[in-house]
């Protein structure tokens, strides 16, 4: 068993995404855009990140439900196809639940490096994952995965790096963003390594707004702590009650839009700028792509990498694909 209270090396980020600087200038910029939008990476403060927990476990929110489900169900064959000892890199790590499963799943993982903008929610994953695998090495890192980051090198030498991106995160990104992002995971997992990423799979939109309109209104409070992060980080003074939630499925665009909508004509003071809203503007905040497995295939080739392995639930809702670098180079267009 591991010795109580060993310490865990943690290598914290202080580059400007994850700091107030970084947020601000972000802020402002999006807010002074036509029309105007939030980065949804901010969502994660700590109240976010639990807020993010209680949707999960929402009953319209089917997500989570069922790729648990299919770790649990494909544990031992996805281990086989990742392969002995890898070093197991997640971008996003959140709760470490769908980690956990796959760390049990794994034969012989060599170390864990989470990458986690949200240093709370980061700790607390990792020293819970500590506990349960003691022979994994935990080498958290405290960034924005958006970036390119310097892996740790671990105590065992790995045989692959292998890159886990679960939850359908790769769908919050817009087309041309999930593609560079496909492109530096080409680029970290090395010859050897692999990705195992999760997609949500296009299905009845009424189903996919339900999922991000749950009825006890957990996604709408989710969505509104932005501003309070807002107020609480940057000294802004956005009146929540003056804002609501909305999430609609574009069917042509293949995703979920999330908007904060105003309610009202009203001025909002960040720092020493004073932001108009007219009644029923809209904020951007957040995409949530939906995929077809040939529309996510035909990207992933765009990046030089090639699905080998696909795994889903008995209702084609969501997926999980494991890719590699395919034959060809990455394509620039």
């Amino acid at each position: 068993m591991k010795p109580p209270g060993r310490p865990l090396h943690f290598e914290y980020r202080t580059d400007a995404d994850t700091n107030g600087g970084g947020m601000a200038a972000d802020v402002r910029r999006g807010l002074q855009s036509d029309p105007k939008r939030l980065p949804s990476k901010y969502f994660y403060d700590a109240r976010g990140s639990d807020l993010f927990e209680q949707i999960c476990a929402q009953p319209e929110y089917y997500l989570t439900r069922v790729e648990l489900g299919i770790l649990r169900r494909h544990g031992p064959d996805l281990a086989r196809a990742i392969g002995e000892r890898a070093m197991l890199v997640e971008y996003g790590s959140g709760s470490g639940v769908k980690t956990r499963l796959l760390l049990e799943a794994l034969i012989d993982p060599v170390a864990y490096v989470p990458v986690e903008i949200s240093a709370s929610a980061l700790k607390q994953s990792v020293e819970q994952l500590a506990a349960r695998f003691d022979q994994v090495q935990m080498l958290p890192l405290c960034a924005d995965f958006n970036t390119r980051v310097a892996l740790p090198t671990p105590r065992r030498e790995p045989r692959s790096v292998l890159i886990f991106f679960p939850g359908s995160t790769l769908g919050n990104f817009e087309q041309t963003e999930a593609l560079q992002l496909l492109r530096v995971m080409h680029d970290e997992m090395g010859a050897q390594g692999a990705a195992l990423i999760g997609i949500d799979l296009k299905k009845d939109p009424a189903v996919l707004e339900a999922a991000y309109n749950d009825a006890a209104g957990v996604t709408a409070a989710f969505t509104l702590n932005l501003l309070g992060r807002l107020n609480r980080e940057l000294g802004a003074d956005f009146d929540l009650s003056q804002f609501v939630h909305r999430a609609r499925y574009n069917a042509q665009a293949g995703r979920i839009e999330t908007h904060i909508v105003s309610r009202v004509d009203q001025q909002v003071r960040l720092q020493q700028a004073r932001i108009e809203f007219a009644t029923c503007e809209k904020m951007l905040v957040e995409y949530s792509c939906k995929y077809s497995l040939p529309e996510f295939d035909a990207m992933a080739s765009r990046a030089g990498l090639q699905v080998t392995r696909t795994w889903t639930d008995d209702d084609q809702r969501f997926a999980l694909l494991l890719l590699r670098r395919g034959a060809g180079p990455a394509s620039t267009a």
